[in-house]
């Protein structure tokens, strides 16, 4: 089995998504060569790949709709940060890049430290700093 990770998503606006991920620190796949508008991105120190289609392209290779993300939510994207202070920085480049803050950066149980963001085409993220030292055990 692959070691790979593609998380692929549909967008309506493929250049405005692009910005956004480039604005939150995404790394920009240049050696992807588009054919039909999408983009490729490095997410992370463990090169999972981000794929943005435009929405006709999406539907054309899943042979199902697009989802609605403004009314309902198919999966939830997490992203590891390093201290409370990526988490916060992160919240405000989403926000800053046109994104949607639905979680602001709160802590939870004492250990966790985390936040909630849709891109703009309401995909939702959210980012989590885990203090392990202070998790509950067992």
């Amino acid at each position: 089995m692959s070691r790979e990770l593609w998380l692929n998503l549909p967008v309506r606006e493929p250049e405005r998504a692009k910005e956004f991920y480039k604005q939150l620190g995404f790394r920009l796949n240049e050696q992807y060569v588009s054919q039909d508008g999408s983009f490729s991105f490095f997410v992370g120190d463990n090169q999972v790949v981000l794929m943005l289609f435009p929405e006709s392209t999406f539907r054309g290779f899943t042979g199902n709709a697009v989802a609605d993300s403004a009314q309902g939510t198919e999966v939830l994207f997490s992203l590891g940060a390093n201290s409370r202070d990526e988490v916060d920085d992160l919240a405000l480049k989403a926000e800053r890049a046109g994104g949607t803050i639905f979680s602001k950066p709160s802590e939870q149980g004492g250990w966790l430290y985390g936040c909630g963001f849709a891109d703009p085409d309401g995909h939702r993220w959210n980012a989590l700093y885990m203090d392990m030292s202070k998790m509950p055990q067992g």
